[in-house]
């Protein structure tokens, strides 16, 4: 199991090793391809893939709305097609965006990725939609992981 602020334990490389030849080739290909901050899915893909694409694209959807009215610019040039609206969508996005810190930001933005891929693994046991889910948990982590070894709370807090 896995668990937001958790280190990884192990890398993704070393996931993906352990499911060669448990896995068909195409869905190993699948996992390998995943990437936490991709844009578009070719809609062959995976239905939870899709799912989450739409939240990624909703939730930055949200945070182009409330930096737009900041700058008084009008946000619909800068939107992408919506995934799904949802008011906590805007919460989430409102609260990173108010946080003094870009990091915690960042994190809080992090925690709601990873309540939602919590709710997309309801009803999902052994099967590619709970490993879909399990690598981009792995990926999130990874992702703190590397602002941690590098000392991210420092650079970030040094940067502002």
């Amino acid at each position: 199991m896995l668990h937001f602020g958790m280190k990884a334990l192990f890398s993704y490389e070393k996931f993906l090793a352990m499911c060669e030849g448990l896995m068909p080739g195409d869905e190993i290909s699948l996992l390998r391809r995943l990437d936490i901050a991709a844009e578009e899915i070719p809609p062959r893909y995976h239905s939870t893939l899709k799912k989450w694409h739409e939240f990624e694209r909703a939730l930055k959807n949200e945070l182009v709305k409330i930096r737009a009215g900041r700058k008084k610019i009008d946000p619909y040039k800068y939107l992408r097609r919506d995934g799904y609206p949802e008011p906590r969508l805007y919460q989430a996005a409102l609260q990173a965006y108010r946080n003094p810190s870009p990091l915690d930001g960042e994190k809080a933005l992090d925690q709601e990725r990873w309540r939602f891929l919590d709710e997309l693994s309801q009803g999902h046991y052994f099967d590619l939609d709970l490993l879909i889910i399990y690598a981009l948990k792995l990926l999130i982590l990874r992702k703190w992981d590397k602002v941690y070894a590098a000392n991210g709370p420092e650079l970030v807090e040094s940067m502002i």
